[in-house]
C-alpha cells in the first residue's frame, strides 16, 4: 500500500510539473509572438496573458487585446480572448471569442456580436502551427459597419479541413440559414419588398487550393493566395428564387480567374425582375435580355429554369453567350 501511495505521489509530482512547465511555456509563447508582432512594426498591444485549468486543461486567456498590421491595414480588438486546449492534447485547441469585438479595414470599421462564436481548431505537428481542420460555430451573428450598414445571421458553420492528397488545398464548408442581409442591400436588390428578408438557405461546399500552407507565417508575414477554387455545391434559396452552382476555376498569380462555373438558376423571370427593380438590369433592355434568356432556358427543357455556364477567359467574364465585363480579382490581403 505505502509503495502504491508513493508511486501515485510520484506521478502526480511529475503531471504537475509537466502542467506548470506547459502553462509556462503557452504563456512565453504567446507574449513572445505578442512582443515580436510588435517589434515588426504591428500595434500588439494586451493587458495580462493568464492560464488555468490545472490539472487536465491549458485555460489561456489574453484580456484587452489589439493588434493591427501595417502592411495590410487590418486590426482586431477584443476585450478578451480565450484559448482552451487539453494537458495531453495541446496540438487542438477550442478558441473562444467574446461577444463583442471590432474588426477595422482600410476602407471601415466593423463591429462583430455574438451569443456564441467557438471553434474548434487542429494543427498538424510542428512549429509553424499549419493548419489541419476548423470548426466554427456561430450563433446571433451581427456585423455593424461604419458605413452604415449591418448583416445578421441566426446559426451558421463554417469548417475546413486539409486535404491529404493535395498540399495547400482545403476543403471548405460553410452553411447557414435566415441571414439577413444589409439593409440597404435588400433594399437595392428588392426595392418593392416583394422577397422575404432574409436569405432561408445558403451553403457552400467547395475545395480551395493556396500557394502557402495557413500557419503562423501566414499572419506574420505574407498570406497565402488561391491557386484554384472547385465548387462541389453552392446554394442559394430566397422566398421561391434558387440559385445553385458548381464548376472549376484556375486563378493565375495575378489573382485573374479562369474556368467555368455552371449555374442552375429556378424562377430565373423572378431573378430577372428583381435585377430590373433593382437597377441592375436597364429597364430598355430587359425584353431583350429576356428573349435571350427564355432561348437558353428552352434549350434546356424546362422554362421555369435556367442553365448557364458562367465563363471567365482572358480577365473576362460572360454569362453564357452574354458578355458581363471584365472578371473579378481575386487577392487576399
Amino acid at each position: 500500500m505505502r509503495k502504491m501511495l508513493v508511486v501515485v505521489l510520484v506521478i502526480a509530482g511529475l503531471w504537475s510539473a509537466y502542467w506548470y512547465l506547459g502553462a509556462t511555456a503557452v504563456e512565453r509563447g504567446l507574449r513572445a509572438w505578442l512582443d515580436e508582432r510588435r517589434a515588426q512594426g504591428w500595434v500588439s498591444e494586451y493587458a495580462r496573458v493568464e492560464t488555468r485549468g490545472y490539472p487536465f486543461r491549458f485555460d489561456t486567456e489574453i484580456g484587452n487585446l489589439d493588434l493591427a498590421d501595417p502592411r495590410s491595414g487590418l486590426a482586431w480588438s477584443a476585450p478578451e480572448f480565450r484559448l482552451h486546449a487539453l494537458a495531453y492534447k495541446p496540438n487542438h485547441i477550442v478558441a473562444q471569442w467574446p461577444e463583442q469585438q471590432v474588426l477595422a479595414t482600410p476602407l471601415q470599421r466593423i463591429e462583430i456580436s455574438s451569443t456564441n462564436m467557438i471553434a474548434s481548431v487542429a494543427f498538424k505537428p510542428g512549429t509553424s502551427l499549419a493548419l489541419d481542420r476548423f470548426t466554427a460555430d456561430l450563433q446571433d451573428f451581427t456585423l455593424r459597419s461604419s458605413r452604415g450598414w449591418s448583416t445578421h445571421l441566426s446559426q451558421g458553420t463554417l469548417a475546413t479541413q486539409s486535404v491529404p492528397d493535395r498540399a495547400n488545398a482545403h476543403d471548405i464548408f460553410f452553411e447557414t440559414s435566415a441571414l439577413r442581409p444589409p439593409a440597404k442591400l435588400l433594399a437595392l436588390l428588392d426595392p418593392i419588398a416583394s422577397l422575404p428578408d432574409n436569405f432561408r438557405t445558403l451553403k457552400i461546399d467547395m475545395t480551395v487550393g493556396f500557394d502557402a500552407p495557413w500557419d503562423r507565417f501566414a499572419i506574420e508575414q505574407r498570406r497565402p493566395q488561391v491557386t484554384f477554387i472547385n465548387i462541389k455545391d453552392l446554394q442559394g434559396t430566397w422566398g421561391q428564387l434558387d440559385l445553385r452552382a458548381a464548376g472549376d476555376l484556375a486563378i493565375d498569380n495575378a489573382g485573374v480567374p479562369t474556368g467555368r462555373v455552371e449555374l442552375r438558376a429556378t424562377n430565373w423571370r423572378d431573378m430577372l425582375k428583381v435585377a430590373v427593380d433593382a437597377g441592375v438590369v436597364p429597364e430598355n433592355v430587359s425584353q431583350t435580355l429576356e428573349n435571350a434568356l427564355e432561348l437558353l432556358a428552352n434549350a434546356s427543357g424546362n422554362k421555369k429554369t435556367l442553365d448557364v455556364p458562367l465563363i471567365f477567359k482572358k480577365g473576362r467574364m460572360s454569362f453564357g453567350p452574354i458578355p458581363l465585363g471584365p472578371a473579378p480579382i481575386l487577392v487576399i490581403r
